[in-house]
């Protein structure tokens, strides 16, 4: 028994032994492979997964509480931070997760990650170069550990290159400044703890595409990143598919609730509960009818359906 104990961790000692004897900024490979195991699908060439486009763009359509509730149910209670300054509030966003962790400066900590950079061949300062690896899609997802003052991450100009280079937004556990400027870029959003007009001072990149904390919420590399006004969720990629098509069930299922309680066609008591056979007979003569209320295909749907408890 004690066996079976020992062998995760000893797994886990062999990934950052081997990270420190061939230090780099980003986590490596072999690491991130370690941290999202679960996923089997597409990765970008670092191996953070890269989660398709299509859901992607599913998962702008689906709730924060129906996402959050999926997730609950698998035993995911940690995923979500709400109490953000957003430049936009009716502009939400989804993407892929890419990870970065700031610390407060340590000059005896700072120095091997700066040698490192250098040698990797990055450029600027270190809150350039989680920039400068951003890909379409991808949200820039930072812990800043709350600082406000002296802690702001980016400005107009690296809002310009984020959205350039992402096509998406932001969230930092930290602020941000010039916001007036950064409010103008057209597309560009920014989930952060608030805005302070001093620039960056005594904070240190020291990971990036590392799991890190924002918030109450843990993150992953990859993590699918849905930024709403209520507040951010972030999915594991291994769960995209199966929270987002039973998020859109939801929906659907609300959707056909609502209309047969305004009609009078059932009683609230047959709606809010687990649905007869009377009830999932006059569902899906209501798909038949509303094909634009569903986002998925008849496959996907039927297989939701026998996973779900309705």
């Amino acid at each position: 028994m004690r066996g079976k104990f020992l062998a995760p961790i000893a797994a886990a000692c062999a990934v950052l032994v081997a990270s420190s004897a061939t230090a780099q900024i980003q986590a490596s490979k072999d690491q991130i492979l370690y941290f999202t195991s679960d996923y089997k699908g597409e990765r970008y060439p670092d191996g953070r997964p890269k989660l398709s486009d299509d859901l992607v763009r599913r998962a702008l359509n689906i709730s924060i509480e129906d996402a959050w509730g999926a997730m609950r149910q698998a035993g995911f209670n940690n995923q979500f931070e709400g109490n953000w300054q957003m430049l936009h509030v009716d502009k939400p966003f989804a993407g892929r997760a890419l990870t970065a962790q700031y610390m407060p400066t340590r000059p005896d900590l700072s120095k091997p990650l700066i040698d490192t950079a250098k040698k990797e061949g990055r450029v600027g300062q270190p809150n350039i170069w989680p920039i400068n690896m951003l890909q379409t899609g991808d949200v820039y997802v930072a812990d800043g550990y709350g600082k406000m003052a002296d802690g702001t991450l980016i400005g107009d100009n690296l809002g310009n290159s984020i959205y350039a280079k992402s096509k998406n937004g932001v969230v930092f556990d930290g602020s941000v400044r010039d916001p007036e400027g950064l409010s103008e870029i057209n597309g560009f959003n920014a989930f952060t703890r608030g805005y302070d007009p001093s620039a960056i001072r005594e904070m240190q990149m020291t990971q990036i595409n590392g799991p890190i904390r924002i918030g109450r919420a843990t993150v992953l590399p990859g993590d699918l990143v849905l930024a709403k006004n209520e507040g951010v969720i972030f999915i594991p990629a291994f769960m995209a598919k199966d929270v987002i098509e039973q998020s859109e069930f939801t929906t659907m299922r609300d959707a056909f609730g609502h209309q047969m309680l305004r009609e009078g066609k059932f009683d609230p008591g047959e709606i809010d509960a687990r649905w007869s056979p009377k009830v999932k007979a006059a569902f899906e003569q209501w798909i038949k009818q509303h094909p634009d209320k569903v986002p998925m295909s008849r496959a996907e749907l039927d297989d939701v359906m026998k996973r779900s408890n309705w």
